[in-house]
């Protein structure tokens, strides 16, 4: 290990020849001691590999562009939850200052998920795309990703968990209850969250997602601040779809 992680660990956390550590390169996770400690290079002994188990969901979340404390708090928690990209959204309501801002945020959110990523023990890190604009988010989007949700404030609006039933094609057994989502949509179903800004989506990008499949979903009567919004819905479609 070179560079900046090398002196994290040997300079801030003060390892030491003997100590063990989990060590990951993205494809495997695997135990290994510290055989050499130097300035800015510390080198490993590999003793076995460990279990690195995979996502079942892959999550791509659409995030508007929000006050950067806020987004940076959310796209923290979406890696910790498994999401696998993250899509950076200009809405229409989106603070025009914040998306000029942005750009020079990315090295800052990269890092994010890397060290959510390490805290959380996954494997891959999620992709970070660029900042996009509403209307080419959610025509990005095709039939092999069948489950398509847009949370929604909108009077009417159906729950997220009967759009979780209903869109992920799940039917009733003889006994009454609901068949595993991951018989009908394969062992790595797919999901596109979109999560829009303070004062919520536009109607006509309402109508746009509509036109792109997207289904309209609530998670209940009370107003939610855009992280929680990420945490409560990425957590339902996670106990509905994840194995």
């Amino acid at each position: 290990m070179e560079g900046e992680a090398a002196h994290h660990l040997g300079r801030v956390l003060r390892a030491e020849r003997g100590h063990l550590y989990e060590l990951s390169d993205g494809r495997r996770v695997c135990l290994a001691q510290v055989a050499n400690v130097e300035r800015e290079r510390i080198e490993f002994s590999i003793i076995e590999d460990l279990p690195a188990p995979q996502a079942t969901l892959q999550t791509t979340l659409l995030l508007s562009i929000v006050k950067f404390d806020a987004f940076e708090w959310a796209i923290e928690k979406a890696t910790e939850l498994g999401v696998g990209t993250i899509v950076p959204v200009a809405t229409a309501r989106s603070e025009k200052a914040l998306l000029a801002a942005a750009p020079k945020r990315v090295e800052r959110w990269k890092k994010i998920l890397f060290e959510a990523s390490q805290q959380s023990r996954r494997v891959r890190i999620p992709t970070l795309a660029p900042l996009t604009r509403s209307e080419e988010a959610f025509s990005s989007h095709n039939d092999s990703e069948p489950l398509r949700i847009i949370l929604s404030e909108r009077p009417g609006a159906p729950s997220l968990r009967a759009v979780l039933e209903k869109g992920a094609g799940r039917k009733p057994t003889q006994n009454g209850d609901f068949e595993s989502p991951l018989q009908t949509l394969g062992q790595a179903p797919t999901a596109v969250l979109a999560i829009g800004p303070e004062g919520g989506w536009t109607e006509a990008e309402f109508q746009l997602a509509a036109e792109h499949e997207f289904r309209e979903a609530s998670l209940g009567k009370l107003i939610l601040r855009t992280e929680t919004a990420v945490i409560a819905a990425l957590a339902s479609l996670n106990l509905a779809l994840a194995d």
